[in-house]
């Protein structure tokens, strides 16, 4: 009995191993091959494939070398890490909405590349990010560089967290740094790692292209994020990302300023007497990071309240 039932399951086995193996030998059973997807669905997953870059890509109109193989390299991995980091990638996109318009603007208007706002992305994914060095704003700025390009700092203000004051003073520092290193790309590496660091090591190395440059790890990634960020940003469909418009973030702009000459003792109370709350009053003046302004010197502030 035990061999004619040990029998029995030798057969049933090799019977299912028999179907399995024909299922997975004949295509029709198979996923559907690359040329079936209509990669056009929005409802299709995002399809994993490797970044075209037989292309040109450029930085501020300045030719990346992408002929040579380490150049190459190193755009690919920023590439890639940007094009399928999910979620950090969709909220930079929706937030562009936001805060591009105002970037671009203050760029055109102190003649600075458009491609610079990639760097804001860079440097903070278009927030009011605070690093561990203690770098604060959309642009990062140190307490004291801040300050030497015309941001006010204290207890009570901090205007690198306002967007138009920190980028018109980001626009001043770049150009500085341009005016130093001869090109762009070497001044948006310079933005990173300091200026003195960086003319350091191109006089140590004898190089004067940011490409030819052995630098630490940071800074040699830097740019070519910011190049990934621009071709990614630029393009994100052909990327796989679908945001309708109506998903993105809204600019802040539906607001009137109230001007202010003297002293605020409470900010709650100062939002209340114009209908707002406290946390409206801080989303829309970011740089107000007390609960009151004390005003000693008498200046005129630009307090906005949305409508």
């Amino acid at each position: 009995m035990w061999r004619a039932l040990s029998l029995f399951l030798l057969v049933l086995v090799a019977f299912g191993s028999f179907t399995l193996f024909s299922a997975y030998s004949n295509e029709s059973n198979l996923t559907p091959s690359r040329d079936s997807i209509d990669v056009s669905d929005k409802q299709l997953p995002q399809t994993v494939h490797s970044i075209d870059l037989d292309k040109p890509f450029s930085f501020a109109e300045e030719r990346v070398p992408t002929d040579i193989f380490d150049i190459r390299e190193r755009l690919d991995r920023e590439l890639l890490r940007s094009a399928y980091w999910h979620s950090n990638t969709v909220l930079n996109l929706k937030r562009a909405r936001r805060f591009f318009p105002v970037i671009e603007r203050i760029l055109a208007e102190n003649e600075v590349p458009a491609d610079f706002k990639y760097l804001a992305v860079a440097e903070s994914d278009l927030s009011n990010a605070v690093s561990p060095a203690g770098a604060k704003g959309v642009w990062q700025f140190m307490k004291g560089t801040g300050r030497e390009y015309g941001l006010e700092v204290n207890n009570e203000v901090d205007e690198r967290y306002h967007l138009e004051k920190s980028t018109t003073a980001a626009c001043k520092y770049l150009k500085s740094l341009k005016k130093r290193f001869g090109s762009w790309t070497m001044a948006a590496a310079a933005y990173n790692m300091g200026g003195s660091r960086l003319n350091r090591e191109a006089n140590v190395q004898r190089g004067a292209s940011y490409y030819d440059l052995n630098l630490n790890q940071e800074t040699a990634r830097y740019v070519f994020r910011i190049l990934a960020l621009k071709e990614i940003m630029s393009d994100p469909e052909a990327f796989g990302f679908f945001i309708d418009e109506k998903d993105k973030y809204p600019p802040l702009d539906s607001f009137y300023e109230v001007e202010v000459k003297e002293g605020i003792p409470n900010l709650g109370d100062f939002a209340q007497k114009y209908g707002i709350s406290y946390r409206q009053l801080k989303v829309y003046n970011p740089w107000l990071i007390s609960s009151k302004l004390t005003n000693k010197s008498k200046k005129t502030y630009q307090v906005r309240i949305p409508k």
